[in-house]
C-alpha cells in the first residue's frame, strides 16, 4: 500500500474507496443487487482502503446505510467521511443547501445511518451562494463543538474559502475535482500542501480521455499495468497530501484501482504526464 496520510490525528493508507457508485444507476436509489454491494465495500476495506468517502446526497442516504449494512461494527482502522449540504430532489439534481439549520439535521442523520456517536470527517458539500460561507462551516464547527464531529472537511472550494473557513475552525481535508485532464485545482492542491492538509481529488480519473493518451498507454504498457492505474498512481506521486478515493461497483475494477497504491513512477514518468 503506498505510504500514509494524515488527517487531523488519524491516519489512513493513501489510497481510499469513494462509496458513491455503490448506490442505484446515476448515484440514486438503492443498488440492483445489494448483496453485492455489501460485497464490493467488504473487498474494498480487505484490499487495504481504510478510508472511506460518502455522501448523505448519495442515494440519497443509501450509500451511508449500505456502509453500515457491510461493515458495522466497524474495524478500528477504518475511517469514514461522509458530506452534508447538497440536496437530491430528483435524478440528476444536486442542489445546495448550505443552511446551518440543515446540516445540523445532516449530521444527525448521517450520525444515524453510520451508526455512529461521532463521524471521523464531516465536510462540507459544496459552498451555498445563497447562504454565508462562514454560516455553513460554523454549523459544522458547532458540530465538533457538540461532539458529533471529529475533524471537519471541505469540499468543490477555492483558495480563499479555504482560508476563510480556517479562521472558524481547523481544517484537515479539502475535497476537489483534480486528475490528469482537470488540473484547476492546483492552486488548492499546493494550499493543502503548505498547511499539510489532506487533499481528496474527486472524479480521479477524469472522463476517460486522459486514459486515452499516448503517454499513458505507453506506461501503461511499460508498466505492465492499467491505464487507470497509471493514472491513481500519477496522483499519488503527485504530492504526499494526496489521498485518491475512486469509486466502482466492480469488484474487478476494485481490484485493478487498489493495485495503483503498488505503482512506482520514476521522476521521467512523471515528466511524461506532465
Amino acid at each position: 500500500m503506498a505510504s500514509t496520510v494524515r488527517i487531523g490525528d488519524l491516519t489512513v493508507n493513501r489510497l481510499g474507496f469513494g462509496a458513491m457508485r455503490v448506490c442505484g444507476p446515476n448515484v440514486w436509489g438503492p443498488p440492483r443487487n445489494r448483496a453485492a454491494a455489501h460485497a464490493v465495500l467488504r473487498k474494498a476495506y480487505d484490499l487495504g482502503l481504510n478510508f472511506f468517502d460518502t455522501a448523505d446526497s448519495y442515494g440519497p442516504r443509501v450509500d451511508e446505510e449500505l456502509i453500515a449494512e457491510a461493515l458495522h461494527p466497524y474495524p478500528k482502522d477504518l475511517v469514514i467521511a461522509t458530506k452534508g449540504g447538497l440536496l437530491r430532489p430528483r435524478p440528476g439534481a444536486w442542489d445546495p443547501d448550505g443552511r446551518p439549520e440543515h446540516l445540523k439535521r445532516a449530521i444527525d442523520g448521517s450520525l444515524e445511518r453510520l451508526k455512529l456517536e461521532r463521524i471521523d470527517l464531516y465536510q462540507l458539500h459544496a459552498p451555498d451562494p445563497k447562504v454565508p460561507f462562514a454560516d455553513s462551516v460554523g454549523a459544522l464547527a458547532d458540530g465538533q463543538r457538540a461532539g458529533k464531529i471529529r475533524h471537519v472537511g471541505l469540499s468543490n472550494v477555492s483558495v480563499k474559502q479555504l482560508e476563510d473557513a480556517r479562521r472558524i475552525c481547523a481544517i484537515v481535508s479539502v475535497q476537489n475535482e483534480y486528475n490528469l485532464e482537470n488540473r484547476s485545482s492546483e492552486d488548492v492542491l499546493e494550499a493543502c500542501e503548505r498547511q499539510g492538509i489532506a487533499f481528496l481529488p474527486w472524479f480521479p480519473l477524469g472522463a476517460g480521455a486522459a486514459l486515452k493518451s499516448r503517454a499513458v498507454k505507453s506506461l501503461a504498457k511499460r508498466h505492465r499495468a492499467r491505464p487507470a492505474q497509471i493514472a491513481l498512481a500519477w496522483l499519488l506521486a503527485k504530492s504526499a497530501v494526496m489521498l485518491p478515493i475512486p469509486g466502482t461497483a466492480d469488484l474487478k475494477h476494485l481490484e485493478e484501482n487498489a493495485g495503483a497504491a503498488h505503482l512506482t513512477l520514476s521522476p521521467a514518468d512523471m515528466r511524461e504526464l506532465s
